[in-house]
């Protein structure tokens, strides 16, 4: 007799296994978003602090946070694209 908590034997995962690997793939995408959604931020505020003269003292952390608003997007996507590399290649 099979207890529920054990793999079947043919390496296929059961339902509960299935449903989990989807819930990953659902916080991937949702983790995606949420590195767009930081970086149009940090972009939104480094060209809005360069937009104001009056506060033209800012210019370097405006750079920095449009630099970063760069990086953090390009790094979003190759977090999303290993990962999901990588969920793809789990048996199912």
């Amino acid at each position: 007799m099979q207890k529920t908590t054990d793999k079947p034997e043919n390496n296929e995962l059961i339902l509960r296994d299935h449903l989990a690997l989807e819930r990953t793939k659902l916080a991937n995408e949702r983790t995606l978003f949420s590195y767009i959604r930081t970086s149009l931020y940090l972009l939104t505020a480094g060209i809005g602090i360069l937009q104001i003269d009056s506060i033209s003292r800012l210019d370097r952390l405006a750079w920095i946070c449009i630099v970063s608003g760069v990086i953090l997007f390009f790094g979003g996507f190759v977090r999303f694209w290993r990962m999901k590399k990588y969920l793809n290649h789990i048996p199912t």
